[in-house]
């Protein structure tokens, strides 16, 4: 089973090698990373050739955002699953991907995912939120559920059969296109009860007021669109949030809700 991990890039010299060192480290032995980089202006070209790895394809021209840039990439994978892997984010341990394809094998689900760890920008180790997924159920989505989406990987074919993130959302084209791949489409997804991605906090979703109020509207418009309720939904969506922050068992499970 070949997996290809996407990483759209901007101007993240910062952070993309460890990024990327991540990704090289898995043990899984069919892989590939297809980094998409929107015309960077630091070195972010130079540090993704400086790897000069056969697992990885670069792309570097003008988009339209990162959904934009996503798009790309997963128009140009070539593996069975997809998955993503942003800039500032690292796979939490080397055997990840193969923790992904031992979830898929039996070919009975379309998609996994796992848990994900905030951790301080400047120091990895440091874990500010610690978000347990719990297994899916479609009636979780009515209580504001998602699977951690740095966590989530998808059969290709899924793409191609219902779509990939709609760019009209700015900042929740995430959210929107799980909400799609679990109402409309009806998707069948696996749950690895680990950690799978640490990611650093100051995402672009949560940089400022502005965005953080457009970030909820784009949330609202996504759960209307699909059905699945209104604004019960999206405050709950938020509220969920809260017992990331008290212990690494602080995320309640919603069915107990």
């Amino acid at each position: 089973m070949k997996i290809s991990v996407v990483m759209a890039a901007y101007n993240s010299q910062a952070t993309i090698g460890e990024a990327i060192e991540s990704f090289l480290a898995q043990d899984h032995p069919e892989k590939e990373l297809i980094v998409i980089d929107g015309a960077s202006q630091d070195d972010t070209r130079s540090i993704v050739e400086g790897f000069s790895s056969p697992a990885i394809r670069f792309l570097s021209e003008r988009d339209k955002g990162i959904y934009d840039a996503l798009n790309k990439g997963i128009a140009l994978a070539e593996g069975d699953v997809v998955g993503l892997l942003h800039t500032d984010d690292l796979f939490a341990r080397k055997n990840v991907l193969s923790r992904v394809a031992e979830a898929l094998g039996s070919g009975e689900v379309d998609g996994a995912y796992g848990d994900l760890e905030y951790v301080a920008r400047d120091r990895p180790s440091s874990v500010i939120r610690y978000w347990r997924a719990g297994a899916y159920s479609r009636d979780l989505l009515r209580k504001g559920w998602m699977p951690p989406h740095p966590t989530l990987f998808l059969r290709s074919g899924v793409f191609e059969k219902h779509g990939n993130y709609d760019v009209s959302f700015r900042i929740s084209a995430d959210y929107e296109a799980i909400l799609r791949w679990l109402t409309k489409a009806e998707l069948q997804l696996a749950y690895i009860p680990e950690v799978l991605v640490r990611m650093r906090v100051g995402g672009e979703s949560n940089r400022s007021l502005g965005r953080i109020i457009r970030k909820s509207r784009e949330d609202l418009r996504a759960i209307r669109r699909h059905g699945i309720g209104g604004c019960g939904v999206l405050l709950a969506k938020n509220a969920s949030k809260l017992g990331q922050f008290t212990s690494r068992d602080g995320y309640q499970d919603m069915k107990d809700n």
